[in-house]
């Protein structure tokens, strides 16, 4: 009988697998297809389904993509990767808080185009993701909470860039990993990083700044927004494909967390 702790593994590994599948083909598309990355996030998922057997992959992705995003929510709420509770290790667990709506959001992407029937989900690139802000801005509030969440995103932007710089990731990877890894790290980190701050900024400008939840940017939305800033773009996309590769690489060596069975809560095992 498969375990809760087996079961977490395995949907942590298909959530890798699934990001693998996003940024190898987000930075692909980003480098190839401007008519597709003008598009944003729907472009991405466009160009999956028009892959044989494209429609299995969303949904793959879906799953996958929402038990990242479940295994990202445990940080806060459980600090499974043991950062701590003082300023620096809530600066991270936000930022993975962060890091999890931002997984969501994509896999409501991809499950509108899984169930589409034509390969077209219509509207714009950003669409869902502006509508929700739009609910968020007319609560009581809701701009100082999208506000925050460009602040999480911030926040998420610089340990991103700490990863890659430092290779600290390495930690939680098996040394049967790929001599590769590191450099895929550092290359994936740094790209993502560049998309965070973007993602964090537009949050920033709709919450504090009175900007419209127009104005807010999913993933592919950020990556569409540098098409003019040269050598920036371009690097940024190869970082994300490289980036793909790298979360390729950990779908099958990342040391995932148990699941502690007396308290149902992740730990690292020994």
């Amino acid at each position: 009988m498969v375990d809760k702790s087996e079961k977490f593994n395995w949907l942590v590994r298909v959530g890798y697998f699934s990001r693998a599948i996003l940024y190898f083909v987000l930075g692909l598309i980003a480098l190839t297809s401007a008519d597709k990355i003008a598009e944003g996030t729907n472009g991405i998922f466009r160009a999956i389904k028009d892959y044989p057997a494209g429609t299995a992959i969303l949904w793959i992705m879906v799953i996958g993509l929402v038990a990242y995003a479940l295994f990202r929510f445990c940080s806060p709420l459980f600090d499974i990767e043991n950062n701590g509770s003082d300023t620096k290790g809530w600066g991270k667990r936000i930022g993975h808080a962060g890091s999890g709506i931002a997984h969501i959001v994509l896999a409501y992407s991809a499950y509108k185009f899984a169930t589409s029937g034509s390969g077209s989900s219509g509207g714009s690139g950003g669409g869902g993701a502006q509508e929700a802000a739009s609910g968020v801005l007319s609560m009581d509030f809701g701009g100082i909470v999208l506000g925050i969440l460009g602040i999480a995103f911030f926040l998420a932007a610089v340990f991103q860039a700490k990863k890659g710089i430092t290779g600290e990731f390495m930690n939680r990877i098996s040394a049967q990993a790929p001599s590769s890894t590191r450099w895929l790290g550092v290359a994936g980190y740094l790209a993502r990083a560049v998309v965070y701050t973007v993602i964090g900024w537009s949050l920033f400008k709709a919450g504090f700044m009175s900007s419209g939840a127009s104005e807010v940017k999913t993933l592919g939305d950020a990556v569409a927004s540098l098409a003019g800033e040269g050598f920036i773009f371009t690097l940024t996309a190869i970082g994300l494909m490289l980036f793909g590769l790298f979360s390729l690489v950990l779908a099958r060596y990342r040391i995932i967390p148990d699941l502690d069975e007396s308290a149902g809560v992740p730990s690292f095992r020994a």
